[in-house]
């Protein structure tokens, strides 16, 4: 069975007010053609489906056409879970209809962790979840289901939130909070997969054949310790406290591929080859502008062996004890994103150079220049006429040196994030640098719930 995981699609998002729904119908639809080239059996998409929790008309169009799309190929199951940027009941609203379309949404941790545990079956028309009430009559719901008609068994676990595994008490440390953090989220998974290790010992016992092979295939939205990161990524902080970034070693041992979600950069986890992230498909911002996009195929078969692959779009992973082929498969670049930095010379040269190749980039141009110039936009304007490029953000750095070397009384709000605000509060009540520590990780937490409000709920 072949698996495709995905992720951080962050339908929606714009740069620099710039819309992007051409880059995300692009990728969508070579997402399409990518499962009927490869014949993918089921899709993983872990997390952070739309930009924000209140998505507009038209990503919502784009999602929900690719979903119908998806139905009509090959792929014969879809397991989507939320992200810290969706909105939970948003997401979980239309889940029954869709199932429908054999596809399973868990926007939310539930007080069931059945609710998390999905039977893939090889007759999709009677593929089904183990949160159904039909099966929480029978929990391991055996009645209907062997492993002769089971694909795989999918952990699929959705964002978790600081409420839903960690309990608030007096005199609690920064220490304290990270350290019940990561056991909140180890022994969430413990849970979901001992269920998936009983079914699947259940599935066995049923079985016809008796060498076959139920994977069990985990998914997740977090943060790992030591994971890559780039500037502008818009990656935030899922938990307050560095310290909550878990390890893999947090994870259990019976999960065959672990489909992670949060992290832009594709990478794995450590050491652990099968536990990944696919990173996002399109770049979030010019941090992200040199990068590979990939999305990650996962197959299964007893009969796995190595074989030769096109080193210019993948790269294979073989060899493994889990019966277990990774691919990683580059995504064209539908937007070129480009970033010039220099002096006004280099600037003017770099633009000639793209404007000969015909190139339609959106730039980010950083003046570093000795010299002041007041007119830079204007100039630059000048210098893109006849050209298909569009210049999306201008920073003048030495403007702005002069800018912030003044006396801060014309600044406006607009001028500043949360984080400025509260700062200069500190500095004008004069607060002790030993105080700041402990008030900033407060007030961190204060935003941190705020943006996680899930605004969809009542």
């Amino acid at each position: 069975m072949k698996f495709l995981h995905t992720s951080d699609w962050h339908l929606g998002r714009s740069l620099y007010g710039r819309k992007r729904y051409a880059e995300f119908a692009a990728f969508l639809d070579w997402l399409i053609q990518t499962i009927e080239d490869e014949k993918v059996d089921a899709l993983l998409v872990a997390g952070d489906v739309f930009d924000t929790s209140t998505p507009s008309n038209r990503a919502q169009e784009l999602y929900y056409r690719f979903l119908c799309r998806v139905a009509a190929s090959c792929c014969r199951h879809v397991v989507v879970v939320a992200g810290n940027h969706d909105s939970p009941s948003f997401l979980n609203a239309p889940k029954e209809l869709l199932r429908a379309l054999n596809v399973y949404v868990v926007g939310s941790m539930t007080d069931d962790p059945a609710d998390e545990l999905i039977v893939l079956k090889n007759n999709p028309q009677i593929s089904q979840m183990d949160a159904d009430k039909k099966t929480k009559q029978n929990n391991l719901g055996e009645s209907a289901q062997s492993a002769d008609n089971v694909d795989a068994i999918i952990c699929a676990v959705p964002y978790l939130r600081d409420k839903d595994i960690r309990t608030v008490e007096p005199g609690e440390t920064i220490d304290d909070k990270n350290r019940k953090l990561v056991e909140g989220l180890k022994a969430h998974y413990e849970a979901v997969v001992e269920l998936a290790e009983t079914k699947r010992n259940h599935l066995r016992e049923s079985a016809q054949s008796a060498d076959k092979y139920i994977p069990i295939i985990a998914m997740g939205h977090l943060f790992t310790a030591g994971g890559k990161t780039v500037d502008g990524d818009g990656v935030r902080e899922l938990y307050v406290g560095s310290l909550a970034h878990v390890g893999e070693e947090v994870f259990p041992s019976s999960i065959d591929y672990l489909a992670l979600g949060h992290l832009h950069v594709p990478q794995a986890v450590g050491s652990a080859e099968h536990i990944r992230y696919c990173g996002s498909p399109i770049p979030m911002g010019y941090g992200e502008a040199t990068q590979e996009k990939k999305v990650v195929l996962i197959e299964f078969s007893p009969q796995i062996s190595q074989m030769a692959a096109d080193e210019k779009t993948q790269k294979e992973i073989c060899g493994n004890p889990r019966n277990l082929r990774i691919t990683e498969k580059n995504i064209p670049c539908f937007q070129e994103l480009v970033r010039i930095v220099g002096s006004l010379d280099d600037i003017h040269a770099k633009l000639e150079e793209l404007k000969k190749e015909e190139s339609s980039a959106w730039l980010e141009i950083e003046y570093t220049g000795s010299d002041i110039i007041s007119n830079l936009r204007e100039m630059l304007d000048e210098a893109m006429v006849d050209s298909a490029m569009e210049i999306r953000r201008i920073k003048n750095r030495r403007v702005m040196e002069r800018v912030m070397s003044t006396i801060a009384e014309d600044e406006t709000l607009d001028d500043l994030d949360a984080g400025d605000v509260f700062t200069r509060c500190l500095d004008a009540f004069e607060v002790p640098d030993e105080d700041r520590v402990e008030l900033t990780v407060s007030y961190n937490e204060i935003i941190k719930d705020l943006r996680e409000e899930d605004v969809n709920a009542e």
